[in-house]
Parts: C-alpha cells; structure tokens; sequence
C-alpha cells in the first residue's frame, strides 16, 4: 500500500525535528517562569531567550504577547484594542468573525482582495471614531495575499489601527507593516496549541492581569516558546520551490478542465483551491481520502460543516460552485512527484464524473 500524502499544510503542518528535539529538552527542565525560586527564573531566562529569538526571526522590533493560538491572539486584539469601532474583512478567518460579531463587515473584490476604495469608503462612514481594521496578509482557504501596503495609509490617515492575521503567512513571508500582528505555531513547524499577539506599542491594548506583562493571564507555556523560536530558525528555500509546484498542479487541473479559484490574484505559493465541476467537494474529498491523500474543503475550522465557504460567497461564488472547491496545501516534504501522484488522482476522479454524466 502506498504511503499516505498528506497536502493539508494549510490546516497543520508536522513539527520540524528541530522544533520537537527543543521542545523535549524544554519539558526536561520545565519550571513555571513566573515562579520566584531558581528554577523559575531559570525558566523565565530560558522564555526570555525564545521570545528574542522569535523576535529576531520574524524582524519584529515590538512587544511578543505569547498566547495559545492565533485565534486567543485575534481575540485579545479585537476585544482589547482602544478603539471606537471595529472593521473586518468579509473574507477573514471564523476566528475573526466570532471575536467582533458587531464589527463593520469590508466587502471584497472577485479576486479576493479588498477594494482601497471600499476601506477609505467605511472609514469616512464612521466619522470621528478611531477604528480597529482587521485585514489578513493570506487567505486560509485561497492563498489570496491582501494589499496591506496600500490599505495601512487609508487606515493610518483616519487614524486607525492594522490588526493583521498572519497565521498563513508568518514563517513563509515577511510581516507587514502593522500594528497589531497573530501568528500561529503550528502552521511553520511548531507545536499546536502556541502562538503570539505581535503589539508594536502595548498602549493600544487594555491589560488584563497576569502574565505577559498583564496582557495576558496563566502559565506560559515554556517548551511550545521554545519550539517555536527552534521551528522558526530553520531554513525556509522549500517556499520558494512551491511556487514552481503550484504552477505545475495549477496547469495540470486547467488542463484536466478543473477551475483554479482567484487564479489571477496574488496569492501565497503554499495554498491553492481548485474546483471539479460536477463534483462534490466532501466527495472528492472521500476519494483522495481511499487514495491515500489527504487534503480539504475550506478552513480546517468549519469543514466539518455544511455550510458554504463564506470566503467564497464573499468573493461572488454560487452555493453550488462554492460546494466544489477544495484546498491543497504544501509543506517542506512536499515533492513534484507528491504533485504527479494528485494530479493523477484528480483526473481520476474528473474522469469518473464526466463519465457517469454522459
């Protein structure tokens, strides 16, 4: 039986070694950082040490909020930020849409992207308030890439502040100029269940007590610190080889008539989403799963639901055309012959409807 390929990098990526050796030799000398006795300030040198270098990795010159994920990371921004209101993108992850329910929703383009004149739009709406924008780098269900560096300016004029999910991004790609920054662990490498708030100015943000300098409450989770700085230090050249795998599965599914989603937008090379007309994105799923290769339907997050992808239906997408995309995803193993093996399950499947259609 052939080995199982795993192209869901998107939903979770396996732990570098390097992350997974650092984080065993943190467990085996794990105290509670806030502890005053020696074993705890020995812990707290050794989180001290894993956020600078975290820091360094990422050429963040600001303050390293450690949290649990990047979801607790949003939530802290969009439920702690000083500001009057809150703006969120249409396409922004779930996360982002269940911390700020009351937030002004940013309508986007076909392609994905957010329109500068739909922003400048919403700011002027909002008067003399001072808002939160809350705009991805990378789309987790298209790969689509948003055109920070022409939205900060709109946001910085009307005073406002960029609260940027990087999750996707971080690791694969510099940060953008923002104030407010997540990232998740365990899309680059890490452990799940560790992440970080990226605060150029800790002013912005209403403390809570605790830890983190009181921005954030509980134990610090010291050995996921440490595998994330380890995680983060490893080379990155396979993102670079991804763009030369995704052009060759994009022009594979065209050629095997399959629909390439926001094909023409900027879009990180690691995520791709495909559509199969005719064919049921769970069931496609169900096919690559019996052929040994895991992939999925939208987010991680909700694709065990029925719902429509609200990415998708933001960008224009009809429910059942929606209902038809799936996402592939890269990592650092990922090879050209992983690309053959999809491809060929694909057209497998493609073939197979089209026959039963006839």
């Amino acid at each position: 039986m052939a080995q199982r390929l795993y192209l869901d990098h998107a939903a979770s990526t396996p732990m570098l070694l390097e992350a997974r050796e650092a984080m065993r030799a943190a467990i085996a000398r794990w105290a509670n950082p806030s502890s005053p006795h020696a074993e705890g300030r020995a812990a707290r040198a050794q989180l001290e040490e894993a956020r600078r270098r975290i820091a360094d990795q990422l050429g963040w010159a600001g303050e390293i909020i450690f949290t649990s994920g990047a979801t607790e990371a949003l939530r802290i921004a969009l439920t702690r930020a000083k500001c009057d209101a809150r703006i969120v993108s249409a396409v922004e992850h779930e996360a982002v849409h269940r911390a700020a329910p009351d937030a002004f929703f940013l309508p986007v383009q076909p392609d994905g992207t957010v329109l500068t004149d739909a922003l400048a739009g919403r700011l002027g709406a909002l008067g003399a308030k001072a808002p939160l924008v809350a705009v991805q780098a990378v789309n987790n269900e298209t790969g689509v890439r948003q055109p920070l560096d022409k939205l900060l300016p709109i946001i910085r004029r009307a005073g406002g502040l960029l609260l940027v999910d990087c999750a996707q991004s971080a690791g694969k790609a510099p940060l953008p100029d923002a104030d407010l920054i997540a990232i998740s662990a365990h899309k680059f490498g890490a452990a799940p269940g560790m992440g970080a708030l990226l605060v150029k100015d800790l002013g912005v943000l209403e403390p809570c007590g605790g830890q983190e300098k009181g921005y954030r409450a509980g134990t610090e989770n010291l050995p996921g610190a440490v595998a994330m700085a380890a995680a983060l230090e490893q080379p990155r050249g396979w993102v670079d080889r991804a763009a030369d795998l995704r052009a060759h599965l994009d022009g594979a599914i065209e050629a095997s008539g399959g629909e390439i989603v926001a094909k023409r937008s900027p879009r990180l090379a690691t995520i791709a989403a495909y559509r199969m007309p005719g064919v049921a994105g769970s069931a496609q799923l169900i096919q690559l799963d019996l052929a040994g290769i895991a992939v999925s339907a939208g987010s991680a997050c909700s694709s065990g639901t029925l719902k429509t992808s609200h990415v998708l239906s933001a960008m224009g997408w009809k429910d059942k055309e929606a209902g038809e995309v799936i996402r592939v995803s890269f990592g650092p193993e990922t090879s050209r012959a992983d690309i053959y093996r999809f491809i060929e399950a694909w057209k497998r499947i493609a073939d197979g409807a089209r026959a039963r259609a006839a």
